[in-house]
């Protein structure tokens, strides 16, 4: 099963224009971090009056997403060139 994984042309094609993309917006995913840190702290401040258990998992769930997004933009800007 792994090695049609790893012959799948349609990954192959994803993970050429990911690394080509990337390479040229090498801060996006980082910013992008932030950006769902910043909702999420948006999120969980309203959440703090109206006290929603969904106002809760959404801010929770996109902090986290967001502070994972950004350590992996911040760990693939230098791999992706200068």
């Amino acid at each position: 099963m792994l090695k049609r994984l790893d012959r799948s042309p349609l990954l192959l094609r994803l993970l050429t224009f990911l690394s080509n993309f990337l390479a040229k917006q090498r801060g996006l995913p980082a910013v992008i971090g932030v950006v769902l840190i910043i909702i999420s702290l948006i999120v969980q401040t309203i959440n703090v009056s109206a006290a929603s258990v969904l106002l809760e998992y959404i801010g929770i769930l996109t902090h986290h997403v967001g502070i994972l997004i950004a350590l992996i933009g911040i760990l693939l800007s230098n791999p992706l060139g200068k």
